[in-house]
């Protein structure tokens, strides 16, 4: 008998504090190569002409594969917990969130 606490193929995982804080996102653009998907998140604020990137994940198209299966799950699970989102098709949002037209 084994009683060593740790599962096999357990992974131990540390996050620093700066990434622990994490970045707000609004907006997720997705593209992809045969090899890879790239998912940039951004943060557009109202009445901003310029939005940045705040995080760029590569991910390999397996991983995208497991990644989008894990999201579903979560969603799944939320929502029997806190009820339906709201899909933003159907909540008609102006882009400019209603903030002041940009102007240059």
């Amino acid at each position: 008998m084994n009683n060593n606490t740790e599962q096999p193929n357990q992974i131990n995982i540390e996050i620093s504090e700066d990434v622990s804080e994490g970045q707000y996102a609004n907006l997720a653009i997705i593209t992809h190569s045969h090899a890879e998907f790239v998912i940039d998140f951004v943060n557009v604020m109202p009445g901003t002409p310029k939005s940045k990137v705040k995080s760029r994940i590569i991910l390999t198209p397996f991983h995208a594969k497991r990644f989008m299966k894990a999201i579903v799950e979560n969603i799944k699970k939320f929502e029997t917990a806190n009820g339906t989102i709201q899909d933003i098709d159907a909540v008609e949002i102006p882009f400019n969130f209603g903030g002041p037209t940009a102007q240059a």
